[in-house]
């Protein structure tokens, strides 16, 4: 009689399968990470494989401070947006997201319905690593009867009266003067994608909103970069903000372009720039006329670091033209000016031509859509005679001559073509 016994086994297994006891301990690290996160207590190589498998939705209170690893914030920063250019955040993606997820909730952050909490809390979880802030929307309180107070206003006059009383934007006093390491600031105070829902009011920057952000701008003292475009700035909100960024010490580019600002407010800008290391100035499609480019003339003849002066699509015609010219005779800064579109003619060409036979600094002229005309080039092509600095100079629509056009290329060419062998 012979006994026969039977073992039932799994034909598919194999001590291979088993995970060591390390695996185990991370998968258990990975899964309670939240409530526990360890990573600083473990050797590098299980630090790696920690990171590897964090997931990108863990609350940033547990991760801002802790993850510092490179490749988890690229895979935070991918998941959520489908355009990733770190090269624009300095190659760190860590900076990137904290960057970008600041924008996002103040571009949607709704004055007395968002809670303030969302960005307070963020503050010390961020604080250092954005340096720099580009929000191009602010959204207004809501009103529960905006269509009926607003029946009867008119398009413009009214609506900015209704914007000053009801339209009070986030204050960013208490965020951007506790971010130790801001350096550039890009605002825009309207309403992105309104659609048919449009109205003068949420384009509005109240008086309030100017003084919030003055006091701060006051007090952000390593800002490098400030931008404050398309947002309805006019002559007294200039005058407030260029008196709270006098003497700034760190304060290089402002950029005001696509705004109100008229004479008295250039008058404003001029001083600013006696009294900053200014050395860009964007004021392009604003409202100034040849007082205000006089006061603008006078401070680059006196006393000024600038080296780039964007006045395009202004109106400060001959006046204003000829007072910039008299001034860059003793001006040794400026580098590039820009007068494109402002009603320029003959008088404003003959006062560059001596600009162009003296002055050794400038590099960049652009004088397109004005009205030089045939004796204006002739000008110009007489002071580049001796020229050996100038690399740039535009004259389209400026009914300068065909001939006189093509030897101020010429020259121009030559001009950029030794700089490059330089």
């Amino acid at each position: 009689y012979y006994a026969r016994r039977c073992i039932t086994e799994d034909p598919n297994w194999s001590l291979v399968t088993v995970p060591h006891l390390t695996e185990l301990c991370i998968q258990h690290i990975v899964h309670n990470f939240e409530k526990n996160p360890i990573l600083d207590r473990l050797l590098p190589e299980h630090q790696r494989k920690v990171l590897d498998r964090l997931s990108t939705g863990l609350p940033l209170a547990v991760t801002a401070n802790l993850v510092s690893d490179e490749e988890y914030w690229k895979r935070c920063c991918i998941e959520r947006w489908q355009l990733c250019d770190v090269s624009n955040y300095g190659d760190s993606w860590k900076r990137m997201f904290f960057e970008r997820h600041l924008e996002n909730i103040l571009k949607c952050f709704i004055p007395n319905i968002t809670d303030p909490k969302q960005v307070l809390e963020l503050i010390p979880l961020c604080k250092g690593y954005v340096r720099k802030l580009e929000i191009d929307q602010f959204l207004p309180p809501v009103q529960v009867d905006q269509k009926e107070e607003t029946d009867d206003l008119s398009d413009i006059g009214s609506d900015a009266e209704f914007g000053e009383v009801f339209m009070q934007h986030y204050d960013l006093s208490n965020l951007i003067t506790a971010l130790p390491h801001l350096e550039e600031l890009h605002l825009t105070y309207g309403v992105k994608d309104c659609g048919m829902n449009f109205e003068w009011y949420l384009f509005n920057f109240t008086n309030q909103d100017c003084s919030n952000l003055a006091s701060a701008l006051r007090m952000c003292r390593r800002l490098k970069v400030f931008k404050l475009t398309r947002s309805n700035v006019d002559d007294e909100k200039t005058k407030l903000l260029a008196r709270n960024l006098t003497d700034h010490p760190c304060l290089v580019e402002l950029n005001l372009a696509h705004n109100l600002i008229g004479d008295k407010g250039a008058q404003a800008l001029g001083k600013l720039i006696s009294r900053s290391r200014l050395e860009t100035l964007d004021l392009c499609n604003n409202q100034i006329c040849h007082l205000g480019a006089q006061a603008l003339a006078q401070a680059l003849a006196e006393k000024s670091t600038l080296t780039s002066l964007n006045l395009r699509l202004n109106c400060v015609e001959d006046k204003g033209g000829e007072a910039i010219g008299h001034a860059l005779l003793t001006n040794k800064t400026l580098k590039s000016i820009h007068l494109g579109s402002n009603n320029l003619s003959e008088s404003t060409a003959t006062q560059f031509s001596q600009v162009l036979a003296q002055n050794t600094t400038l590099r960049s002229i652009n004088f397109s859509c004005n009205h030089l005309g045939l004796d204006g080039g002739k000008q110009l092509l007489k002071g580049l005679a001796d020229n050996t600095t100038l690399t740039e100079l535009d004259l389209r629509r400026t009914e300068v001559d065909q001939e006189a056009e093509y030897l101020i290329h010429q020259i121009v060419w030559a001009n950029r073509e030794a700089v490059r062998l330089q």
